[in-house]
């Protein structure tokens, strides 16, 4: 079962400084089928103004991820990191048992773009922790960016839960392999490609169960993340 949800059906706030597009129900935005996707709880795609961000706030027993998109978010927390995210590079927060954090844009012409993704700890009031690196650069080819084993050199997760990251050039094709007890979720960072037959476009997500494989054919340049799920 592949099932696409399109960009163009996701929630969306705008508040001015901050124009955000949800796949699941976040804050104001409610809808009782889209509530997650297995223990993946969040992606929000922000657009955050110049020389404005999230004040300070707290956060806990959920793994945070942040993926740059373009432009720099600018993050402090409560363990005392003080750090800047670049486009294609990714954040790990865990909240575990509570982290205050506040992300800014720290520049005054550019839009900083991002997902935040977050995803549900196997276990809670786990101490809060804090790790980012870069992508390493390549095409047509996965990256693991989190695992539950710091596998490949990816942050540390605490969930059987995994996320990779590729980037397709025009014409690329691209597998994956998948165990069909697990669920799986595709979002199309941006770009067109084929999916199990079906057109997706830049913002579109796919909930995925019971498929052995996933195949992709890219239309355009398209840069993918896919997240492996327990059920």
């Amino acid at each position: 079962m592949i099932q696409l949800r399109s960009s163009a059906s996701r929630g969306i706030s705008d508040h001015g400084w901050l124009v955000a597009r949800h796949s699941f129900s976040f804050a104001d935005y409610y809808d009782s089928a889209e509530m997650g996707w297995g223990v993946l709880r969040v992606i929000n795609e922000d657009r955050v103004a110049p020389g404005r961000g999230f004040g300070k706030h707290g956060h806990r027993d959920m793994e945070i991820v942040t993926y740059v998109i373009d432009g720099v978010l600018e993050h402090r927390d409560s363990l005392g990191n003080g750090e800047l995210i670049g486009s294609g590079e990714v954040q790990r927060m865990s909240a575990g048992s509570g982290i205050k954090h506040s992300e800014f844009n720290p520049s005054q012409s550019e839009t900083t773009h991002l997902l935040q993704i977050w995803i549900e700890p196997s276990e809670l009031d786990l101490a809060p922790g804090y790790e980012q690196q870069a992508l390493a650069p390549g095409y047509n080819a996965w990256r693991l960016i989190a695992s539950p084993d710091a596998a490949q050199g990816s942050t540390l997760i605490h969930q059987d839960a995994r996320l990779y990251a590729a980037r397709l050039e025009p014409r690329a094709e691209l597998d994956f392999i998948l165990d069909p007890v697990r669920l799986a979720y595709v979002h199309l960072v941006h770009g067109a490609l084929v999916l199990g037959g079906m057109a997706m476009s830049t913002g579109d997500g796919a909930k995925i169960a019971n498929e052995s494989s996933l195949h992709f054919v890219a239309a355009e340049g398209s840069e993918i993340l896919l997240f492996d799920l327990p059920h």
